[in-house]
């Protein structure tokens, strides 16, 4: 294979009988090599630019974190923590570098372990590689140390999902009772009864068993507050009073209830189950180890 030195056609045969394309000859002999040609930096140039840039950018994206998180002083977890926050915005980035590090970065590494006579600069090759390696391994450490934190945050902020929908709940409940001197029978009494601008009540409802709902009475206090009204009543008072009063027939007010939520699966009578009981939110998990909440008799918990 022949390539013409004036228009860069390439075909077979000899130049001297003239290129095919543009018609070109040689006029003697092809130049000898040069005795000694000078080594190439390219190869080691590229290693060494990937690595100051991959360095550069890892270290720029740790100032901006450490900055913006305005420490009080300038320690070093304070920046081990600024290196967490940039190695996490770097994450998508470190997957592509790693792939050319360990692939093209090798790769030319050993061309030029190969032919020192035509590449040179082994050592700043050599060093790019090892930063570029260096930054995508301590990007993976940092990403895997603050993991267990990440989950951990991420389950906080799920279980505040589910006590922000059992606290809509139960501030119905603490409202109807202040209406109505009672907790109400059914789970529907509250969208009929209360007030629902905002349609929070509706939608935290509409998910909800009406059976999870289980409404107690305490005798004895019922009783008390029975013989305190009625100790100087005013019958007077009986046609207001009524208009306003949820007590059921015979006299009873509901003064306890325990309302069971779905968990993550929204399937109700699972061990990730919520427990709303008299203001308290709760993990039924929490309540089964005896932790606030135990006196929840399990009769009043089972599905």
């Amino acid at each position: 294979m022949t390539i013409c030195p004036c228009c860069g056609f390439k075909f077979h045969g000899a130049l001297s009988l003239g290129c095919q394309q543009c018609g070109a000859r040689a006029v003697g002999e092809p130049l000898p090599r040069p005795e000694h040609a000078l080594p190439s930096y390219g190869r080691a140039l590229v290693l060494a630019l990937s690595g100051s840039l991959v360095v550069l950018v890892f270290v720029v994206q740790t100032l901006i974190a450490f900055f913006q998180r305005t420490p009080d002083s300038f320690g070093f977890w304070n920046w081990v923590a600024a290196g967490e926050t940039a190695a996490w915005r770097l994450k998508w980035l470190s997957i592509p570098v790693l792939i050319a590090t360990f692939w093209l970065g090798r790769k030319l590494y050993r061309s030029i372990l190969l032919q020192p006579e035509r590449f040179c600069g082994v050592k700043h090759a050599r060093n790019g590689l090892v930063a570029s390696a260096t930054v995508v391994i301590l990007i993976g450490l940092l990403i895997g140390v603050t993991v267990p934190a990440r989950l951990e945050h991420q389950r906080l902020a799920s279980d505040a999902a589910f006590r922000a929908h059992g606290y809509v709940i139960d501030r119905a409940f603490t409202e109807y009772r202040i209406k109505y001197k009672t907790y109400p029978a059914e789970l529907s009494d509250l969208l009929e009864r209360l007030p629902d601008p905002d349609g929070s009540l509706a939608a935290a409802i509409s998910t909800l068993d009406p059976s999870a709902y289980r409404p107690s009475a305490d005798v004895a206090a019922v009783t008390t507050e029975k013989s305190r009204r009625l100790r100087g009543a005013v019958i007077r008072n009986a046609s207001l009073s009524s208009a306003t009063d949820d007590t059921p027939a015979g006299g009873l007010a509901f003064t306890n209830y325990v309302l069971r939520l779905p968990g993550e699966d929204k399937i109700t009578g699972n061990d990730d189950d919520w427990v709303v009981r008299d203001g308290m939110v709760m993990r039924l998990a929490d309540v089964a180890k005896g932790g606030v909440g135990r006196s929840v008799s399990a009769s009043a918990l089972a599905p």
